[in-house]
């Protein structure tokens, strides 16, 4: 572990909005935030715990998107609520987060799934 850990609030935000790759390109909201964190998690104070939340969020998306699918044959159309819901959730989540990063506040996502800790 290094104990030099460097302040970078810049690249803290630019993790958190990595994650709107998939709405931009259609993939990489896990894989970028993955990348960042794996490289950086050592050298940026903070990068470990924020990367960790961001991982545990996109996994949560994936599982509860892959999870509405059923939900979406069983309600013949019905249940596209749900993917719709987690949509808006993945889109606004990383974008609010960053803002609060910026400020100097503490960054949350509600319903992550703890697959990392």
């Amino acid at each position: 572990m290094n104990y030099a850990l460097k302040e970078d609030n810049q690249t803290l935000v630019l993790t958190h909005l990595s994650q709107l790759l998939d709405y931009v390109t259609g993939f990489g909201g896990l894989i970028a935030p993955l990348v960042i964190w794996l490289t950086q998690k050592d050298k940026i104070y903070g990068m470990d715990h924020h990367g960790k939340m961001i991982l545990n969020f996109q996994l949560s998306i994936l599982v509860y998107t892959i999870a509405s699918i059923p939900l979406m044959v069983i309600t013949l159309g019905l249940g596209v609520i749900l993917p719709i819901a987690i949509a808006i959730l993945g889109f606004i989540m990383p974008i609010v987060n960053a803002i609060k990063v910026n400020r100097g506040q503490e960054p949350s996502y509600p319903l992550s799934i703890q697959f990392i800790k």
